[in-house]
């Protein structure tokens, strides 16, 4: 845990600070601030079991693979408004803005993550708004034509409250676009798989840091 009496950081004086700037794997057309062993992220996230895992300071591969199915078929989310749910750092948000969306909106519960966003929108010269809230119990968005999901199903108690909130977004006539290495949560007999790519996944680093990942459609 933090010592007591230890402010805690401004997160995007601390990124800006700690994480640097590299492009994604895969991506290079991307840059985010990326966490590293010596970027001491703990000062930031905190150690307390309520505090909310880092998972914004790096790149996963449901994330990944989304974000290049977007840039690579531009015509996807060209004049069309997305909304980035769970959107992290940013990367799939970026990736639409940079395919011709003409509106992104990226939502995270974690305020870190949006320090995060706007920062990584800065350096890739776009324009995101950048939201921290839970909207999984609220109606569908309104405003929306695409909702994009990376890497949203490697816990059962969210992937029960993401799937949910995606159906009504879907039965709302929202497109939904997922990305996903299969994670073990994965509802894949409700998606339907559009391509297959292998990407690198920060979860996957021991291992050799590449490993196969779908993009999903919900009908």
């Amino acid at each position: 845990m933090k010592r007591s009496g230890t402010p805690c950081p401004d997160p995007a004086a601390f990124i800006t600070a700690n994480l640097p700037i590299s492009p994604v794997p895969s991506i290079p057309e991307i840059l985010l601030h990326t966490a590293g062993p010596a970027s001491g992220l703990w000062r930031l996230a905190g150690r307390r079991e309520a505090d909310a895992p880092p998972y914004w300071a790096y790149p996963w591969a449901g994330g990944v693979v989304l974000a290049r199915h977007l840039l690579d078929r531009p015509e996807i989310v060209a004049g069309r408004r997305v909304l980035d749910l769970g959107a992290g750092s940013g990367l799939v948000a970026i990736a639409a803005a940079k395919a011709g969306a003409a509106m992104v909106t990226a939502v995270d519960v974690d305020a870190n993550a949006i320090a995060a966003i706007g920062l990584n929108a800065t350096i890739n010269d776009v324009t995101i708004s950048a939201v921290a809230a839970d909207i999984l119990d609220t109606p569908p968005p309104e405003a929306t034509d695409l909702i994009v999901v990376g890497d949203l199903f490697y816990d059962p108690s969210l992937a029960l409250r993401v799937m949910p909130f995606l159906r009504l977004c879907r039965a709302s006539r929202i497109e939904v676009l997922v990305g996903d290495p299969e994670r073990a949560y994965l509802p894949d007999r409700e998606l339907k798989r559009i391509s297959t790519q292998e990407v690198a996944d920060f979860g996957e680093a021991a291992s050799g840091g590449a490993v196969q990942a779908g993009v999903f459609s919900l009908s």
